[in-house]
């Protein structure tokens, strides 16, 4: 791929390998450096360092070789499926799985583990690294998420989260006390101090819109919310709860999470924040209509094991 742009005079300062990040949103920081540091990036015609600061005007250009494409080897991992039909697949997954293959995991992925109960995926939809996966969760939330298992199956679940017919409801346990409904109406792109993070306004934002419910409160220190997305952009719940004050307990990238949680628990509870290891985020419904019958279906969760843990000690803890 070759790009070429101008510097703005937003860009009038800054180092290079920052203002190429942002035209390059798919690549991390590291792999522009290396690029530039191979020579694949002129500024006005001569190879610069990274550290080098750009001037209003100056004409970027870049020869960046697409990534190689990964195999997605099936791999014997058990999985939970609340539904299977011949068109979509609804499946739990657990917390410290990532969804499909990237840089840092190759291997041990949700995709993985699907093709190995499902060998037909291979091929649905348009990414051979994703083949059936419509939407994401995290690493470290946990919950329910629906699979195509055909062509037409994709692309119909793509236009309803697009459209935003299709409902994704989260629990989570936020530090604080929040009011007891709201929506978040506010954009969110790519963090201009670290790549690998999210923030409202940020680089390139997009709309996003989060809806949330208080179902109980612990005392003023914690909550249990019921969240619905809107819209379904990278890390949403998070960047927004963080936003408004009440960052997701146990989120070690937003908010402090995980160091609030542990603070403003008992001391007899820190223990037990402090075991969680992971963000308190669990997708528990799910609806859509359904590809091939054309009715609409819902599917609910319980609250996995260590949320349930959380929330009885917080209930036993009589925090007012």
């Amino acid at each position: 791929m070759t790009l070429e742009f101008v510097a703005t005079a937003a860009d009038e300062g800054r180092r290079l390998d920052i203002v190429l990040s942002q035209h390059l949103p798919d690549l991390s920081r590291s792999q522009v450096q290396r690029h530039i540091q191979d020579g694949r990036v002129r500024v006005n015609g001569r190879d610069r360092r990274s550290s080098w600061r750009l001037t209003e005007g100056s004409a970027v250009w870049a020869s960046v070789p697409p990534p190689p494409e990964r195999r997605v080897d099936p791999e014997a991992v058990d999985l939970d499926f609340p539904h299977v039909d011949d068109h979509v697949i609804v499946v739990r997954k657990p917390a410290g799985m990532v969804v499909h293959p990237t840089d840092s995991s190759t291997s041990g992925t949700l995709v993985n583990a699907l093709l190995h109960h499902f060998p037909d995926l291979n091929g649905v939809g348009s990414d051979p690294e994703r083949p059936g996966i419509v939407h994401r969760l995290d690493r470290d939330t946990s919950g329910l998420m629906m699979v195509a298992r055909t062509d037409a199956a994709h692309a119909s679940l793509q236009a309803q989260l697009r459209d935003r017919s299709a409902t994704r409801v989260y629990a989570a346990i936020v530090c604080g006390s929040p009011p007891a409904s709201g929506t978040i109406d506010a954009p969110i792109g790519r963090s201009t101090r670290d790549r690998t993070k999210y923030t409202v306004g940020g680089d390139r934002q997009r709309d996003a819109v989060t809806h949330y419910e208080v179902v109980q409160r612990y005392g003023e220190k914690f909550a249990l919310l019921d969240v619905q997305l809107e819209t379904g952009r990278t890390h949403q719940i998070r960047v927004h709860l963080t936003h408004i004050g009440h960052a997701v307990a146990g989120d070690a990238t937003y908010g402090k999470g995980d160091r609030r949680a542990v603070e403003d628990a008992p001391p007899a509870l820190r223990p037990q924040f402090a075991a969680v290891g992971r963000q308190l985020l669990h997708a528990r419904r799910l609806a859509f209509v359904h590809p091939s019958s054309g009715e609409r279906v819902a599917f609910d969760d319980d609250l996995p094991a260590d949320m349930q843990r959380i929330a009885a000690a917080l209930r036993g803890a009589n925090l007012g």
